[in-house]
């Protein structure tokens, strides 16, 4: 979702986006943790190899990803606070 349509969004929806966008950072966080102990179990088991950091790209793509959805919040939050002053 691009920041210029928050606009014409109802608040309500733009509260659902707030909700869902802080469900999904849990989500990465729990699937983050998974990934990290799947390299620490998997180092320490066999050793390192390719798929020892394989799990590591996963946790990129998610890190990468959420960097988007902080700045898609902040245009959320400041939408909101903009149609509260009013």
């Amino acid at each position: 979702m691009k920041p210029e349509n928050l606009t014409e969004l109802s608040e309500q929806t733009l509260l659902k986006k707030v909700k869902e966008i802080k469900t999904n950072k849990i989500i990465d966080a729990v699937i983050i943790g998974v990934t990290i102990g799947i390299v620490v179990y998997s180092a320490v088991k066999n050793g390192f190899g390719f798929f020892t950091f394989f799990p590591l790209l996963i946790t990129y793509i998610i890190v990468r990803n959420s960097n988007n959805t902080k700045i898609l919040e902040a245009a959320i939050q400041k939408e909101l606070e903009s149609r509260n002053s009013n």
